[in-house]
């Protein structure tokens, strides 16, 4: 009797995926030579390379450098060009002055501008800014010199703004949306960021009401490799993580399209965040979203781009993006349980299914789907365990990340395998069943709390028309089942990488849950191999192969350093120092001022330092005392009107230093202002932590504290100075870090901090 070949569907169902992959984004080739008018990678990297010379956060020295080729690139192309200064506090608690650079090309019509946005300086203190957002700025440069070498007129204007401070709070986009006259005619935003060094761009619009003109337009101006989908928001919400274009959102209700890549996130906000670093394919792929979007937004009325419905949209390879409204999403799900109802009693009356079957159908769906769900949600804490440096990459993305994404998805793999040969005498008929219920209850329920990702269904249609094809066929067409499988193979499989890389390896049970729920879709094609016990011990040895790989490359060399930190904290009140660490894991560099086994004392962490992930000192020791400076406070204004006092503080650095946090505890604050900007009264209630401001200081400027306080109350403030400059201060001999070693991102690092508290009672 003719078998079903598994080493054909299964080498079929690799080649779909790795099709799959290969068409999400273009292929580099050199392009130095093309057309003027078209955009060329290269002369883009061009860009990227002079950008990312230096670190060039807001108060570096490099900052003006990067600044000033911005504006003379802008000038060379006949552009007006524009700074935008002044201080500007965002919804972090923040503080900063920004510079935007602004251009902008005059259109023929008097509808809305099209904004065409990224932002220029680096985060602080040691990344090169070549991904983020180096790479945004390079692909607008080169966009828009293509688009000019045309010679055409736009109908739209087209305002280009390249915002200062991104990385300390979104400041210089706060700035111009709050105090820039062009910021009320912006119809439309496209925004171009980056998580992490290479990979795809993803599309994420970010809209306050419906998205379906948006996503309409997006399709007519056809891209080429679009990477959008419906879900891709949702979690995108859910994170806290905001853009530029969130505050043009907030702020004026100005919609648009982020796109931004995630691939390679163990280099984000790092000093590797390099030139060298920067995939040219994903540059390239950057560039193919706003060329055609460009020619397609600028002549397109943008004031009619506003909707009340929402429109689920996915893209998959030879269809592009596909959309739907949301009107859709309860018939579709109702239809699809209609034909379950249908096949399933199709099934019972040819009396190829038993109730039997169907019944035991379910034991090896809960067993799979609960023994992956384990191995996902406990792999993390016990990598970390076995591999306790692991601790101090903080994005939680190791660079061995990929290995471990397939270790794991093999493992998932063999286990499913493993289970289902147990339950191989049960026709694959009545197995199917148990998956179909789960996918659509799962599908009810993400229609209710998830409806961007409601295009979960397309697969269970595939997957319920696969089931019909075994219910009358013994040994179905290789081919057709095949086809019928590439819905799930195509819409899930970037998921089940992009789940680990994006959020960190803490969810490689989304990746281990995913594999197990694609492989019931697939199950009308493995439930017809005769051989599941082999095809489980391929996947246990590629699970031991790739894990053995992964250990080879757990540790740390000149191209992939581990994190390390070192601070020097001096008490001006007390007159005492002490050097303080991140690290959970020391290495010889740090491990000489610090004691391996001294944990950091509690009060150093009484007062947080802002970082991403709220990372406190690990480690402590006493530390020489040095002549150094804490910052001149002077109380200029001490009143009390009614029931209120008012305290006016001017702060002031006796030495060159980079940010000044200030802390006070929970008492009720009545108004607060930094430099005549007043705080929030939302974000005063909502502080979470001891933190009222933190001042990111250019030209070493001085800052002015106005505090109002109920009459009665005992305000204690603290002020912590910082500078940048441990590794180099003449004060200091702290050897240069060796070559395997980077400074740790997301924390203040390599700093000299020194501490006052002042009481008004």
């Amino acid at each position: 009797m003719k078998r079903f070949s598994s080493t054909i569907s299964f080498l079929l169902l690799l080649a779909a995926i790795y099709w799959g992959f290969h068409t999400s984004m273009p292929v580099y080739e050199e392009d130095a030579s093309a057309p003027a008018s078209s955009f060329s990678t290269d002369r883009a990297l061009k860009h990227v390379k002079e950008i990312s010379l230096e670190p060039h956060a807001i108060g570096f020295p490099a900052h003006k450098k990067v600044q000033a080729y911005i504006v003379s690139e802008l000038e060379k192309m006949g552009l007006q060009t524009s700074l935008q200064t002044g201080y500007t506090i965002g919804d972090w608690g923040n503080m900063s002055k920004p510079e935007n650079i602004i251009a902008k090309i005059e259109g023929s019509g008097t509808g809305k501008a099209l904004l065409l946005l990224s932002h220029y300086d680096s985060h602080p203190h040691s990344s090169f800014g070549a991904s983020d957002a180096g790479s945004g700025v390079a692909t607008v440069l080169e966009s828009v010199r293509a688009y000019l070498s045309e010679g055409k007129l736009p109908k739209n204007d087209i305002i280009i703004l390249f915002t200062d401070g991104e990385e300390l709070g979104l400041n210089g986009a706060d700035l111009f949306v709050n105090q820039h006259k062009w910021a009320k005619n912006i119809g439309l935003v496209l925004n171009f960021e980056a998580r992490g060094s290479g990979g795809p761009s993803y599309t994420f619009i970010e809209t306050n009401r419906g998205n379906q003109h948006l996503i309409r337009e997006f399709i007519k101006a056809n891209p080429k490799y679009p990477m959008a989908n419906s879900l891709y928001y949702s979690i995108y919400k859910m994170l806290p993580n905001d853009t530029d274009l969130t505050v043009f959102r907030e702020g004026r209700d100005i919609q648009g399209f982020n796109f931004a890549f995630i691939d390679d996130h163990f280099d984000y906000h790092t000093a590797q965040d390099t030139y060298a670093r920067l995939d040219k394919k994903t540059l390239a792929h950057q560039g193919s979203y706003l060329a055609p979007l460009l020619e397609h937004f600028s002549t397109i009325e943008l004031d009619q781009l506003a909707s009340l419905n929402d429109y689920v949209y996915f893209n998959m390879p030879l269809f592009d993006v596909i959309s739907y409204p949301f009107d859709w999403i309860w018939p579709m799900l109702a239809l699809a349980f209609l034909l379950f109802v249908c096949i399933l009693v199709y099934g019972f009356r040819k009396k190829t299914l038993t109730g039997k079957g169907v019944f035991i159908g379910f034991v090896p769906l809960f067993l799979s789907i609960g023994i992956n769900g384990l191995i996902g949600y406990f792999s993390w804490p016990v990598l970390k365990w076995i591999y306790p440096n692991y601790n101090d990459i903080l994005h939680g993305f190791t660079y061995n990340g990929y290995a471990y994404i397939f270790t794991f998805v093999c493992l998932s793999l063999a286990i499913c395998f493993g289970i289902y040969h147990k339950f191989r005498k049960i026709p694959t008929t009545d197995l199917v069943v148990a998956p179909l219920i789960l996918w659509l209850i799962l599908c009810g329920a993400v229609a209710q709390y998830l409806p961007g990702a409601s295009f979960f269904v397309i697969p269970v249609f595939a997957l319920l028309a696969s089931w019909y094809v075994i219910l009358n066929q013994k040994v179905p067409s290789v081919l057709l089942m095949v086809f019928l499988a590439l819905p799930a193979i195509w819409l899930y499989t970037p998921l089940v990488k992009g789940l680990p890389v994006g959020l960190g390896l803490k969810m490689m049970v989304g990746c281990t849950a995913l594999v197990t729920l694609i492989f019931f879709l697939l199950l009308p094609i493995f439930g017809m191999y005769k051989r599941k016990k082999k095809w489980a011990y391929f996947g246990i040895l590629a699970f031991i192969v790739t894990m053995i790989y992964a250990h080879v490359h757990s540790g740390f060399n000149a191209e992939n350093g581990k994190p390390s930190s070192l601070v020097y904290l001096l008490d001006t009140d007390k007159n005492t120092a002490k050097w303080a660490s991140y690290d959970q894991v020391l290495i010889d560099w740090n491990k000489a001022f610090l004691e391996t086994d001294n944990k950091a004392e509690q009060k150093l962490n009484k007062n947080t330092i802002s970082s991403k992930y709220n990372t406190l000192f690990s480690r402590s020791a006493d530390a020489q005392v040095k002549e150094l400076e804490g910052p001149k406070i002077e109380t200029t204004r001490d009143t009390i009107i009614g029931n209120s006092r008012t305290i006016e503080l001017c702060i002031t650095p006796q030495r060159e230093v980079n940010r000044l946090d200030i802390f006070t505890e929970s008492i009720h604050l009545e108004k607060v202002k930094i430099n005549q900007i007043e705080l929030s009264p939302y974000y005063l209630k909502d502080r979470k932590t001891s933190k009222l401001v933190t001042h990111y200081i250019t030209d070493n400027a001085y800052t002015e504290l106005e505090i109002t306080i109920p009459k009665e109350s005992v305000l204690e403030l603290t002020f912590n100075e910082a500078s940048n400059n441990l590794l180099n201060h003449p004060l200091f001999t702290v050897p240069e870090r060796p070559k395997t070693s980077i400074p740790m991102p997301f924390v203040l690092n390599d700093a000299i901090i020194t501490t006052k508290t002042i009481k008004f009672e």
